[in-house]
């Protein structure tokens, strides 16, 4: 199993610039899904960023089991809330193009992306333009688009953000079935108390003011679908309602950093 670990990391933008984030520890697991929450301005995703090598920390190393993230790589996979697909492509088209730069032979690149249309639900849609897709069709592809890699771990910043209600439930559980099925471990940004719940086996709490993490919380509720209990049950349960309002409770007693 590979972790990820944010190992004591402060980071500002600039030597006269206060810290976005202050001394961060954090460690995720190739078998873990964590998610980050925390008010607007908490730092949270320059914490993805940082750990997908976009930013280079001021303070303290990211690094993969002693290997230091130096930038953006193939086994660390990110997914946006803007699809970022280009749309003069196919379906079939944006999943390869990674593949295809990389060198694959044609033949095993067709069975590559072929397969991870499959996983996504998207066979039938392969050879459409992306503008004849729907917003959470264009986000599986996206998604899929990042497993063409085989990552180690797939980083989302609010991926279901733009998505009406229904698509996002619905997006919410394909994630949770994606996650056990691909070994990859998940970091995942959101603004959405319940989607963190409801997704995550851990749920770390930002605060804006300083900067930090406030709470490392591991919960289930996400294993109970993959056993067979359905959403509605699961977020109508007592003690998810109870989980919800003590998260937000502990989110909002966080101080604004003005």
């Amino acid at each position: 199993m590979y972790k990820l670990h944010i190992d004591k990391v402060t980071f500002a933008y600039g030597p006269l610039q206060p810290p976005v984030l202050a001394d961060i520890g954090l460690s995720i697991g190739s078998d873990e899904f964590v998610a980050v929450v925390g008010r607007s301005g908490s730092g949270k995703t320059s914490l993805l960023s940082l750990a997908a090598g976009f930013l280079k920390p001021t303070k303290g190393r990211v690094h993969i089991d002693g290997r230091t993230v130096e930038g953006p790589s193939a086994e660390r996979a990110v997914v946006f809330q803007d699809d970022a697909l280009f749309p003069w492509l196919t379906a079939r088209q944006n999943v390869g193009f990674a593949l295809k730069l990389k060198g694959i032979p044609k033949a095993e690149r067709e069975r590559r992306v072929a397969e991870l249309l499959a996983h996504v639900d998207l066979a039938a849609c392969a050879d459409k333009a992306i503008w004849e897709l729907s917003g959470g069709m264009r986000q599986r592809v996206g998604i899929a688009r990042a497993l063409a890699a085989d990552p180690e771990f797939l980083l989302m910043d609010e991926p279901l953000g733009a998505l009406d209600a229904l698509t996002r439930e619905r997006m919410q559980e394909f994630l949770l079935h994606l996650w056990q099925d691909s070994g990859a471990g998940v970091l995942l940004i959101t603004h959405s108390i319940e989607e963190a719940l409801f997704l995550a086996t851990r749920v770390v709490v930002l605060a804006p003011s300083p900067r930090r993490i406030v709470a490392d919380i591991p919960v289930t509720f996400g294993r109970r679908l993959l056993q067979g209990d359905t959403s509605r049950a699961i977020k109508s349960d007592p003690a998810f309602v109870a989980a919800r309002e003590r998260l937000r409770d502990l989110i909002e007693l966080q101080d604004f950093e003005v």
